[in-house]
């Protein structure tokens, strides 16, 4: 992949992230906070927690830190999966989002 093609998939990824919260923000869903400075999206929940979604360009991935753990993500075949377990990105940011918001959150790839 080229790294144009990276940036313009990785940011996008970030973007509807950020879509969705604002979303859910203005349909009273869940007041979470969003906060992007370049290629980092943090995250905040109700009751303090974070989870922290960045980009990491020399290796062509997208990390994520949660209360759960560290994640690193790389694109194959249009879809982000765990460089370790082949989990898909937008599932397990809604889990952990879920978890961290207390409420069912589902995020979907835009």
């Amino acid at each position: 992949m080229s790294d144009a093609r990276y940036h313009q998939l990785a940011s996008a990824v970030l973007a509807g992230i950020e879509a969705t919260v604002d979303r859910w923000l203005d349909d009273d869903v869940i007041d979470i906070d969003s906060h992007r400075t370049g290629g980092l999206l943090e995250l905040s929940f109700p009751g303090g927690s974070k989870i922290i979604i960045n980009m990491q360009p020399p290796l062509h991935e997208i990390w994520m830190a949660a209360q759960a753990g560290g994640y690193h993500y790389r694109c194959v075949d249009e879809r982000w999966v765990d460089t370790r377990t082949g989990d898909e990105f937008f599932a397990a940011l809604s889990a952990q989002a879920s978890r961290q918001g207390g409420k069912p959150l589902v995020f979907v790839a835009g």
